[in-house]
């Protein structure tokens, strides 16, 4: 047996991921809410996660430490690696390899002990960094995977990938919030913020935040360094 009303929210802290939760929400799940202490250098978006979890009384919070900086690969994992704060051409260097298939998994498991049949994570395939794991691809064949590689899904269980953010604009993600009465006050999506949450304003993440408060034309609640 599954318990339908339950799903695992991935909660980076951020912007998306801050939405997906008040969709999930909205839609009835009973939320249970994982974040991940990764070794990434913006990690003032994990107290960011912790405030919106709570806020959106979310049945648990999890955060799962994993160290990717013994891997690198990536400027979010490793410091000497500097964060671009330009456009590139390409996968940028802030790419962090296999990320988004590592925190799936962990969320895979917890659905399985939970007995829940939903995940529900923010990626967007529109205005982000060309990443390969925020692709609809990439989520249809997790969700095939999520079947075949657990004693629930060949029991029966029929897992669900949910990407509501996938398709959307940034400034689309921000309209559906507001409406959702997100306080994206609250949210941190820089990829250098500082440790009292202040972002950047010049890397990729916060050009495609800026951008999407100003097409949406709502004001940008985003706290920066200057």
């Amino acid at each position: 047996m599954t318990d339908f009303n339950k799903a695992i929210v991935l909660v980076s802290g951020g912007l998306d991921s801050t939405t997906t939760l008040a969709i999930a929400k909205k839609l009835g799940f009973e939320c249970y809410a994982l974040s991940f202490d990764y070794g990434q250098r913006h990690i003032t978006e994990l107290p960011a996660a912790s405030r919106i979890a709570k806020s959106f009384d979310v049945k648990d919070h999890k955060v799962i430490n994993i160290d990717l900086r013994q891997i690198g690969g990536s400027a979010l994992t490793d410091e000497s690696i500097d964060i671009p704060e330009s456009p590139s051409k390409g996968i940028p260097i802030t790419y962090v390899p296999a990320r988004n298939t590592l925190f799936l998994s962990y969320a895979l498991a917890w659905a399985e002990v939970l007995n829940a049949n939903d995940i529900f994570i923010g990626v967007n395939s529109i205005d982000y960094s060309g990443y390969p794991d925020c692709r609809p691809e990439y989520i249809n064949a997790y969700e095939n995977l999520a079947t075949l590689a657990t004693k629930a899904g060949v029991e029966g269980t029929k897992f669900k990938i949910h990407a509501p953010l996938i398709d959307l604009s940034k400034a689309d993600i921000i309209k559906k919030g507001i409406a959702l009465n997100v306080d994206y006050a609250q949210t941190v999506s820089c990829y250098q913020a500082d440790k009292q949450g202040y972002a950047c304003g010049v890397c990729d993440s916060c050009r495609f935040r800026k951008e999407g408060f100003e097409d949406a034309k709502i004001n940008d609640p985003t706290r920066y360094k200057n």
